[in-house]
């Protein structure tokens, strides 16, 4: 007899479009905690400019996978992938409903779909070399020694590509050939939720972030871990930070801080409809339809 696969339920969704709050009511009704898939509220002190869950939030539903790290300590794919992992596997141990949410394709893909990935840090000076060079000749350099991974990153996609060079030149081996699946043995309902009108709720967060104190919390985080603290390039507090600096007034700061936001949504949507396929709520009821869905799932 053959034991029942645990069964997983996915949230999903662009920046900005209501996650937390839509996932605080899912999991009071079913009675579970949440597993947050953010690749930046991983990381203490950045509460404002991730949008991280409120403490009362948090107080009302339990939160993993928050706060788990400094931001001086980058955490990269395969570690949160492995912390993610055992967090999950602990509360289907416990006969609970493991509820993944967030906007992190890549972090939430690899923990779902069971990616395998090299083990590289960041390496800063060659990176450098690689952007001096211009993403065309990066992307003939990936040509030669990577043709398989030149199939599945976009010409323009800079970070992809040095990525997969970073990785060629440090292990000796193409990414295509690191990179694996193996998927983990659970039953996923996939849940994505978008929004018609996410341009404007884009604008009024970031209003809200720089009246709430983004730019406290960027100098806090400047004056612990120093000025060129990489994640501090982060949306939001990259522009915070050249307002410290005054090279943007906070006007300008809102403009390219919204500007850039709805251009990172644009990219995690089309993320999430090539790389996966989630039931999308219905908008003029999303707690009901999620509900329903749900439930469902789990009959």
């Amino acid at each position: 007899m053959s034991s029942i696969p645990p069964q997983v339920i996915i949230l999903i969704g662009p920046t900005a479009s209501g996650k937390t709050e839509l996932a605080i009511e899912i999991a009071e009704y079913f009675k579970t905690h949440i597993h947050n898939i953010d690749s930046r509220q991983i990381y203490k002190s950045m509460d404002i400019g991730t949008a991280k869950p409120s403490k009362k939030q948090q107080q009302q539903i339990k939160h993993y996978l928050i706060d788990i790290e400094e931001p001086i300590h980058p955490i990269n794919v395969k570690q949160f992938q492995e912390i993610a992992q055992k967090s999950i596997n602990r509360e289907i141990k416990q006969n609970n409903l493991p509820f993944l949410v967030g906007g992190s394709g890549l972090y939430m893909n690899s923990i779902t779909k069971g990616f395998f990935l090299p083990d590289v840090p960041p390496q800063k000076n060659l990176r450098k070399q690689l952007e001096e060079l211009g993403q065309k000749k990066c992307w003939e350099l990936l040509k030669n020694c990577d043709p398989l991974s030149t199939k599945k990153i976009n010409f323009a996609d800079q970070i992809r590509t040095i990525r997969a060079l970073e990785v060629f030149y440090v292990t000796g081996k193409p990414l295509s050939t690191l990179k694996s699946q193996k998927p983990p043995d659970w039953r996923i309902l996939e849940l994505g939720l978008d929004r018609d009108n996410l341009k404007e709720r884009i604008l009024q967060r970031t209003k809200n972030m720089f009246l709430s104190g983004i730019i406290e919390e960027t100098n806090y985080l400047i004056s612990k871990y120093g000025f060129d603290l990489p994640i501090l390039e982060t949306i939001g507090y990259r522009e915070a930070r050249d307002v410290l600096n005054n090279h943007l007034t906070i006007d300008k700061a809102i403009e390219l801080t919204t500007t850039k936001t709805i251009q990172f949504a644009k990219r995690q949507k089309t993320w999430f409809r090539n790389k996966n396929n989630p039931l999308w709520l219905n908008n003029k009821n999303l707690l009901k339809d999620a509900i329903i869905k749900i439930e469902s799932f789990l009959s």
